[in-house]
């Protein structure tokens, strides 16, 4: 009599239910990740320096970040990651502001990968 002919049933099928659950764990579903303002490129080059805050809050939205110490500066960041991608897409526009008025506009700023 062989070793598996002395086993119960239970211990049998251990082997295969293993192995399945080894190749199911791969098959792990990972969700989109989005965050943050996704802008056109037409809409950051239509903000020009003179422009009120309503009207790049009209053109660009609500910035992400609204730094209650830099009152002059909106942040508008955009990460997006896909699935199991290792890479991530980042972009940064920096709006800075003198009183009302647009002052300078900075696209495409480095953001540092965390």
């Amino acid at each position: 009599m062989t070793i598996a002919k002395r086993l119960p049933a239970r211990l049998r099928r251990l082997p295969a239910l293993l192995l399945a659950g080894l190749l199911l764990g791969g098959c792990v579903y990972r969700v989109d990740v989005q965050q943050g303002n996704l802008l056109e490129a037409e809409d950051i080059e239509a903000v020009k320096p003179g422009m009120t805050r309503s009207q790049v809050r009209f053109l660009l939205g609500t910035p992400v970040v609204k730094d209650p110490f830099h009152a002059d500066r909106w942040d508008y960041i955009y990460y997006f990651k896909k699935g199991r991608s290792r890479r991530a897409d980042r972009r940064w526009v920096i709006v800075y502001f003198d009183g009302d008025r647009v002052r300078e506009i900075q696209r495409d700023v480095p953001i540092q990968a965390g």
